[in-house]
């Protein structure tokens, strides 16, 4: 099946992102501690993370050209999380540093025994976008425009100035926030967690609630991800459900898979793949991410991308 859109032919970057950059601290352990125990950590790690700036590095790395607009803060943190974009060569001219802001934080626990983890994080209010404060001019500046809808109203500046420039929308989303409703109609590729479309519809039935938010919002294509289940997409009335890939030697942590996910996705749109092919991609990327610990150390290159599809399928074939 081929994507719903037409992308612009050139631009000057492939992709464009507007959305959320984070510190990780990461905190491996034996398994989940239990309520007033004490446990003692394998290992601690700090890294670069946030939705959206990891899918710019993951799409960096599978070769694309990409950029990054979006908030950081004057302390330590800020530094290491803006070094580490342009380090991975993703342009940083729109980003800004909050002076007196503290950067996005999240200390992140990790069970060793599946590489799942839980989320515990903080956001410094001064990192906000209000919706005159949005970058719009990042918007025609890509060929594929990916948000986060941390800040709603001004991720829908954005949107509507990629609309009207030809530019597709991709969006990841998680959560309700406060004025997401003037975000979906103008998002082309919404796929999100599979918490989501239940959060938004109030519909328990997964394929229920991704026929209901196309129903209501016109996105061109919805889905969701869904851990080690895959991922589920709709789009022109036909489900696309893709197996998730096994972790090369391992799951060690999660943090992550859905931005690469995303970026997988996004690869496939930018090559040309079918809907199909680039859910492959989609799964790959996420699972090669999961190989290490931290959002974006092991996101693959294009030639780990192709090696661990073209495994599959030999084996597929060969069965």
């Amino acid at each position: 099946m081929l994507f719903p859109f037409n992308l612009p032919p050139d631009g000057e970057f492939d992709a464009v992102g507007f959305g959320l950059n984070a510190v990780d601290r990461l905190i491996v352990v034996p398994e989940y501690p239990a309520f007033d125990t004490k446990v003692q950590l394998l290992e601690h790690v700090q890294a670069a993370g946030g939705q959206t700036a990891s899918a710019m590095v993951a799409l960096q790395r599978l070769g694309l050209r990409t950029a990054y607009a979006g908030r950081f803060g004057s302390d330590a943190e800020g530094s290491f999380g803006l070094a580490s974009l342009r380090d991975e060569g993703v342009n940083t001219e729109l980003a800004e540093v909050v002076e007196g802001a503290r950067n996005q934080l999240a200390f992140i626990i990790i069970d060793a025994r599946t590489g799942e983890r839980t989320i515990i994080w903080d956001r410094d209010e001064r990192l906000s976008y209000a919706a005159e404060e949005a970058p719009v001019e990042l918007a025609a500046r890509g060929r594929v425009l990916h948000l986060d809808a941390h800040d709603p109203r001004a991720c829908a500046r954005l949107a509507q100035a990629a609309r009207e420039a030809g530019t597709i929308v991709s969006a990841d989303i998680d959560n309700i926030y406060e004025g997401l409703t003037e975000l979906l109609p103008l998002v082309d590729m919404l796929v999100s967690s599979s918490e989501f479309p239940q959060r938004l519809t109030g519909i328990s039935d997964e394929r229920a609630a991704l026929v209901e938010i196309q129903a209501r919002y016109g996105c061109g294509l919805v889905g969701m991800t869904l851990g080690a289940r895959g991922a589920l997409l709709y789009q022109a009335g036909e489900f696309i459900h893709s197996p998730a890939f096994p972790v090369p030697g391992g799951c060690r942590d999660t943090t992550g898979a859905g931005d690469a996910f995303h970026a997988g996705l996004i690869y496939g749109l930018l090559a040309g793949a079918s809907v199909e092919e680039s859910l492959s991609y989609a799964n790959a990327t996420a699972a090669l991410k999961c190989r290490s610990l931290g959002a974006r150390t092991s996101l693959p290159t294009k030639a780990e991308l192709i090696n661990l599809i073209s495994h599959r399928d030999t084996a597929a074939q060969s069965k």
